[in-house]
């Protein structure tokens, strides 16, 4: 039977929100998947932008090839945004997947969410 946990983004300490502080590939690391295969990470993000512009957030979900990037610009001081809904990342054994982030700007961006980890064996 299939067991079901949350958890913090592996990015974060103690739930607090992650600065996004980086400004090019590869990204600030915001979680790491997992490593198993029979289980499925179900991934909430939101996003801050805290500066005095809006900004344009860049998301690599898996790996940092163009068909995982994930745009989205951040308008300011708009409070928490969703930028991802629950998305799945399934374990991998070999290579744990690891979502990533980086802003046009360094230090404007921070990044909230939750896992919900799903055990399938």
């Amino acid at each position: 039977m299939a067991t079901y946990g949350k958890i913090v983004l592996s990015g974060s300490t103690d739930g607090r929100g992650i600065l996004v502080d980086d400004d090019a590939t590869a990204g600030k690391l915001i979680h790491t998947g997992p490593s198993v295969a029979a289980d499925y990470d179900e991934i909430w993000i939101y996003a801050a932008n805290y500066d005095s512009s809006d900004r344009k957030l860049t998301i690599e979900w898996g790996s940092a090839a163009a068909g995982d990037i994930i745009e989205s610009t951040i308008t300011t001081e708009a409070g928490l945004v969703l930028v991802i809904p629950g998305l799945i990342l399934k374990g991998n054994a070999s290579t744990a997947l690891e979502v990533r982030a980086f802003a046009a700007t360094t230090s404007s961006i921070q990044l909230f969410g939750f896992v919900n980890r799903i055990d399938a064996a």
